[in-house]
């Protein structure tokens, strides 16, 4: 009965899909591909299939079911030599055997940006004290929910995410979507798929009038109209095979393989008109489950060079980490530009385990 509900669930947002194809957009709401934990990161977010901790409710939320007590979870990066900072937090827990529920919020923000709108008056004067400071953020909160499904191999998780935008006193929005996860595990394989955006998200937009109307005509012949006020988010979809091999008395070291798919021609390795693939490579070696090292590779993109040469870009990720008693701190060497020459990011997150930490 509950295979029938779930096919029935995925036939219905298969055809709402292509019902809204004419309004979707490419790229909407991206900071929330960003990732989360830099034990993801340091594997090029190849850990669909793998993830079973509080941080699952980004990446899997099926996975949250691994979990046994109260988890936490904090991470913090700034971006582009400090200008933008991204953090995350997030808290989870088990229902029962059978559940688990988990929150979990995440800010992408840019602030002190400087308002000169004001700095030159109808008279062509200039008055410097006129210069106001604003911040641009993006928020998104998130509720998961897992639990098995029919035996314990399987695994189903749901994450509703509420996705707050601020441009200053500018413009504002509010957004709604889901996300839907899986994992499955057999004979020593573990498989996971996440549907981000499975219903679209979609995001309205409130724009200050009065102040667009200072700048609509700041240059002739541009910007002379408000922009649309909809926002309607493409479904994506992530699908991961992993494996773990025992090395000796102590090492472990664990192999996934993911593929990014976005349902619109892109620059990734493999594109096409209905779907782009871009693949992922992780791998995590560990000491006794107490220190890790990890790397992995992904974003296999077609870049143009200036004489309209394509060449194959791709990114290199690397990271460390340390778990006692509970406590578990990462570090991942990472590039959020993805491709160019962006620069690499220094990424650091904790997280705590009520298991292994209380009396």
């Amino acid at each position: 009965m509950m295979l029938l509900k779930l096919r029935i669930l995925f036939l219905f947002l298969f055809f709402s899909l292509f019902l809204n194809a004419q309004a979707f957009r490419n790229y909407s709401n991206e900071f929330l591909n960003i990732g989360v934990d830099a034990a993801g990161l340091g594997m090029s977010k190849a850990i669909v299939a793998t993830s079973n901790n509080v941080n699952s409710i980004y990446w899997n939320p099926a996975g949250l079911v691994g979990i046994e007590d109260y988890q936490g979870s904090l991470m913090h990066a700034s971006y582009f030599a400090g200008i933008a900072n991204y953090n995350h937090a997030a808290f989870a827990m088990p229902i029962d055997k059978q559940s688990a529920l988990g929150i979990s919020i995440i800010r992408f923000g840019v602030d002190d940006i400087l308002n000169t709108t004001e700095l030159i008056d109808s008279e062509g004067n200039i008055d410097f004290n006129r210069i106001s400071l604003f911040s641009a953020a993006d928020y998104a909160f998130n509720i998961a929910y897992a639990r098995n499904l029919i035996f314990k191999d399987l695994k189903f998780g749901v994450n509703a995410k509420i996705v707050r935008r601020t441009i200053g006193d500018f413009a504002s929005s509010w957004g709604f979507g889901f996300d839907v996860g899986i994992q499955f595990e057999r004979n020593n394989w573990k498989f996971g798929i996440m549907a981000r955006d499975i219903t679209t998200t979609f995001n309205t937009w409130a724009i200050n009038e009065t102040e667009f109307d200072k700048i609509k005509n700041a240059i002739s012949g541009q910007n002379q109209e408000l922009p649309e006020t909809t926002e309607i988010t493409k479904p994506k979809l992530q699908i991961g095979a992993a494996r773990e091999f025992r090395i000796g008395r102590f090492f472990n070291l664990l192999a996934e393989v993911d593929l990014n798919m976005r349902f619109a021609e892109t620059n990734d390795i493999f594109s096409s008109d209905l779907v782009s693939v871009d693949p992922a490579i992780g791998f995590q070696l560990d000491y006794d489950k107490i220190v890790y090292l990890r790397a992995g590779v992904g974003n296999f993109q077609y870049v143009t060079q200036f004489n309209n040469a394509k060449s194959l870009s791709l990114q290199p990720n690397f990271g460390v980490g340390f778990n006692y008693k509970g406590i578990q701190i990462d570090y991942a060497l990472t590039n959020i530009g993805s491709v160019g020459n962006a620069l690499f990011s220094n990424i650091f997150s904790i997280t705590f385990d009520y298991t292994f930490i209380r009396p």
